[in-house]
C-alpha cells in the first residue's frame, strides 16, 4: 500500500499557516520574480559623496534566493531602477535572469516566462508598488509585502508576516519550496553544506 508522502516537520510548520488554495498556487511556480527595492531591500536608498546608490540587502533572503535555485526553481529580478549593485548582487546569487530599468513589468516577466519555457500560470511575481500591479494580476502567484500600499497588497494572493528588506523573500521561497516538498532536502547536512556557501 503507497501511503501519502508526509511533509517535512519544518514544511508542515510554514504550511500549516497558509490557505490550500494559496499553497496550489505556489505548488505550481516554476519561474519566480522579485521586485528589487522594498522587496529585496526595505526600499532606502542611501547615496555616497560620488552619487554612488547603495542599498541593503538581507543575507536570508538570498540564502532563500539560492534555494529556490538549486531546486530547480528559475529566480529572476525585475526593477524599475538601474545600477552595478543590483548586478552584483544577482551575481553573487547565481542569477542571471535580471532586467534593470523596466518601465513596463508585464512586458518583462512575459518575456522570461517565454524565454524559459513556462505560462505565466507557472509564474510567480514579488512586488510592492503601482508598478508592479499589473505583473502581479498576470501571474499564477503574487506575493507582496506588509509594508506595501493597501491598494498594492490587496491584488497579491499571499502577503508575507516580514517586511521588504527584512526577511520577506525568504518567507516567500522557504513558502514555495514547502508547497512543492522541495525544503526538506536543505535538512540533510550535505545539501545544508553545499547550499550555505554564499547567502
Amino acid at each position: 500500500m503507497n501511503l501519502p508522502k508526509l511533509p517535512h516537520p519544518a514544511e508542515a510548520l510554514i504550511l500549516a499557516k497558509i490557505a490550500p488554495a494559496i499553497v496550489e498556487r505556489a505548488r505550481h511556480v516554476r519561474l519566480m520574480a522579485f521586485d528589487v527595492d522594498g522587496v529585496l531591500t526595505n526600499g532606502s536608498l542611501w547615496y555616497g559623496e560620488n552619487g554612488e546608490v547603495l542599498k541593503c540587502f538581507n543575507a536570508l533572503d538570498g540564502h532563500g534566493l539560492r534555494l529556490l535555485g538549486e531546486s530547480g526553481i528559475r529566480v529572476a529580478l525585475i526593477t524599475g531602477r538601474e545600477g552595478p549593485v543590483v548586478a552584483r548582487r544577482a551575481a553573487e546569487l547565481g542569477i542571471s535572469l535580471i532586467r534593470q530599468g523596466v518601465r513596463d513589468k508585464v512586458k518583462a516577466i512575459t518575456e522570461i516566462a517565454q524565454e524559459q519555457g513556462c505560462t505565466l500560470a507557472e509564474t510567480g511575481y514579488m512586488g510592492d508598488d503601482i508598478i508592479d500591479m499589473a505583473a502581479m494580476q498576470r501571474v499564477g502567484f503574487a506575493a507582496s509585502v506588509p509594508n506595501a500600499p493597501t491598494y498594492v497588497s490587496q491584488v497579491a494572493h499571499w502577503v508575507s508576516n516580514q517586511p521588504g528588506g527584512s526577511g520577506a523573500v525568504r518567507e516567500c521561497c522557504d513558502l514555495i519550496l514547502s508547497a512543492q516538498g522541495k525544503l526538506s532536502i536543505f535538512f540533510n547536512p550535505a545539501a545544508l553544506r553545499m547550499s550555505g556557501s554564499l547567502q
